[in-house]
């Protein structure tokens, strides 16, 4: 070989080597797979999105609700985030947890317009700022119907807020309904904790009805029982809060409760045990609400404010409270029953 083809094979084999890629180290492939990562999910929204476009423009009305899958993808990120706060996250005296409750609005708003169809009339009567009490009639067999209370005061609300829910010390004893309970905003029905809270300038919900209520047989349904002795009245001229009487009608079809088995009942220490078409014949299924349409009125204010505290001790001024607002509860019970063209229309 002479010494001129020699470099000529030099100059290819640099040439070559020039050419030839590097493999590529795994620290770059590492990159590339945390950049897939974080961008696939913007990937999948731009599929996703062109995919709900073609769609609508073949059938003409929407297949894939963009605005639903985005709430689905807020709710999902939401929890990761509050999965990294570690133990010191903020939570009042009570125990309750506002920015873990606002996580859970995407499936109580979901709940609220697709599966209740929810209308609700009279928003405007519940205030933006400062204390109130708010009094609605129960039922149900499960309490759906304070979720769905405190889900329209911000699905509807101009101004959302929280609304406390008092809840029968039955249900605070049960482990880990408890924990659920008071870590969104719950807390024992008692005149004392209603008063601090009001005092706070929070919104109180309460069931004046109770468990009688919630554990009515179908065939007393829309019928509101004894409002007891007006307690929530005393408790709102004490704390100088206006009361608001809600109507709520849809949660009586939910469970149909056509029995009591009250000796299972007192077996296990509950107020009832219901039986209806589905429980507890189907098991867990049997625990799946049905699809009746709600609607939900908020009246005007009573203005117990008015009152000196004073005034809590006048049994008779408390009792002709406590039937105006029942009385107010109940018309607006029958007229939104006329309102609504069918039980799950």
């Amino acid at each position: 070989m002479t010494t001129e083809s020699a470099t000529q094979l030099r100059r290819r084999s640099r040439k070559a080597e020039v050419v030839s890629p590097k493999p590529a180290s795994r620290v770059d492939v590492s990159r590339r797979i945390r950049r897939l990562q974080r961008q696939a999910p913007m990937y999948a929204f731009q599929g996703l999105s062109e995919l709900s476009t073609r769609l609508r423009e073949a059938t003409g009305r929407e297949v894939i609700d963009m605005q639903r899958v985005m709430e689905l993808a807020q709710f999902v990120y939401q929890h990761r985030e509050l999965s990294r706060r570690g133990p010191d996250y903020a939570v009042d005296e009570f125990g309750f947890d506002a920015q873990w409750t606002e996580s859970l609005l995407t499936i109580f708003k979901a709940l609220y317009h697709d599966y209740w169809r929810v209308e609700t009339t009279g928003i405007e009567n519940v205030p933006s700022v400062g204390r109130a009490l708010l009094v609605a009639n129960h039922a149900g067999v499960l309490p759906w119907d304070g979720t769905m209370i405190k889900t329209a005061i911000f699905a509807e609300h101009q101004h959302p807020r929280h609304v406390r829910a008092l809840v029968a010390s039955l249900f605070m004893g049960m482990p880990m309904l408890s924990w659920f309970l008071r870590r969104t905003g719950q807390t024992v029905g008692h005149p004392d904790d209603t008063r601090r809270l009001l005092e706070r300038n929070e919104m109180v919900l309460v069931f004046p009805e109770g468990v009688k209520g919630t554990g009515k047989e179908f065939k007393d349904r829309y019928r509101l029982r004894r409002f007891g002795r007006g307690g929530f009245v005393a408790t709102a001229i004490r704390a100088r809060a206006p009361i608001i009487p809600i109507s709520v009608i849809g949660s009586e079809e939910i469970y149909p409760m056509v029995a009591d088995a009250v000796p299972i009942a007192r077996l296990f220490g509950l107020p009832y045990f219901p039986i209806t078409p589905f429980w507890p014949w189907l098991g867990m299924l049997g625990l799946i609400p049905l699809p009746s349409k709600w609607r939900i009125q908020f009246h005007e204010p009573v203005h117990t404010e008015a009152h000196p505290a004073s005034a809590a001790d006048d049994q008779n001024l408390v009792m002709t409270i406590s039937d105006q607002v029942r009385d107010t509860i109940q018309k607006g019970i029958y007229d939104n029953l006329r309102l609504r063209r069918g039980i799950f229309v």
